[in-house]
């Protein structure tokens, strides 16, 4: 009879995660190990010819994808710190207010991580466009600039203007997830540390960030490879240009294999971007994990 339960309950466990094991089995394991078969392969229409690691070897040497590469490492460096800093300094003025104000601008930081690509693409457009838009508006009044600056056509510019919005989409969940760990830091502790004369900076520093540490990880890992794995935005604002000044690894897999066809290196970029947030990300882990501890 117990032997009977025991089983009846170990099944009972598997079907519960059977739907979530599907799913990565389907999306996640087979597009995943289909790709580093693929990557072996040179496709010549219906044929498949085997290359062994001749992909990955024409990477190194492929100028166009080092570029891009460097695009890639280029917007992650710079828009995570931005992204996990800005969203931690809006959280905590945020969380300080009334819960009405704190339901309104949650609302509003969010509002970008909700809505689709093509409308936000819409409107930065707009703000950076060279004849009408609002930035160069905004600046020629402010006598910052004299003519009508291509924000987006100028190699020096366009993913700087790119990073920008990258950050403007990406502060929504951090801000959310930062006003709900600050909501977790005992009250007690701040009131102790307030009536014992300490800063605000001592507070911070030796009472929250502390215990802010594992949603910081968190924000900070899926940021980096959401950063990493930017696609939409560059293929509605700049397609890559001017000069491939705004490509990313994500845009030239697409690039490659949409439009190029060639499956093969296409798989091979995906294969090795990949890896590198693995590694990235791995590392995170160790490095903030050992804060924690």
């Amino acid at each position: 009879m117990l032997n009977r339960l025991k089983r009846k309950y170990d099944l009972s466990g598997y079907l519960f995660i059977a739907p979530s094991m599907i799913f990565f089995v389907t999306f996640v394991l087979y597009p995943m190990l289909k790709g580093m078969h693929m990557s072996l392969f040179r496709f010549r229409g219906r044929r498949q010819l085997f290359v062994g690691l001749e992909n990955y070897v024409k990477l190194l040497s492929d100028n166009v994808f080092l570029r891009s590469m460097g695009n890639t490492m280029f917007i992650v460096a710079i828009a995570v710190p931005i992204v996990v800093v800005l969203s931690l300094f809006i959280a905590i003025n945020i969380y300080n207010k009334s819960a009405a104000v704190r339901s309104f601008f949650r609302g509003v930081f969010y509002l970008p991580a909700v809505s689709s690509v093509v409308s936000i693409t819409v409107v930065w457009l707009w703000i950076y466009n060279p004849d009408f838009g609002i930035l160069n508006y905004v600046l020629k009044s402010m006598h910052v600039v004299n003519g009508n600056v291509q924000w987006l056509g100028n190699s020096a510019t366009a993913i700087y203007a790119i990073i920008i919005v990258l950050i403007t989409t990406s502060i929504g969940q951090p801000i959310i997830l930062y006003i709900a760990a600050l909501g977790n830091v005992p009250v007690e502790l701040i009131e102790s540390a307030k009536i014992d004369g300490a800063s605000n900076w001592v507070i911070f520093k030796n009472i929250i960030w502390p215990l802010i540490i594992p949603t910081t990880l968190y924000i900070v890992v899926t940021t980096t490879i959401n950063s990493f794995q930017i696609f939409a935005l560059i293929q509605l604002m700049t397609a890559g240009g001017p000069n491939y000044a705004t490509s990313t690894v994500m845009y030239l897999v697409y690039e490659t294999g949409i439009k190029i066809q060639d499956y093969g290196k296409a798989s091979a970029m995906g294969v090795v971007l990949a890896a590198i947030i693995a590694v990235i990300s791995t590392l995170q882990f160790k490095y903030l994990n050992r804060d924690i501890d």
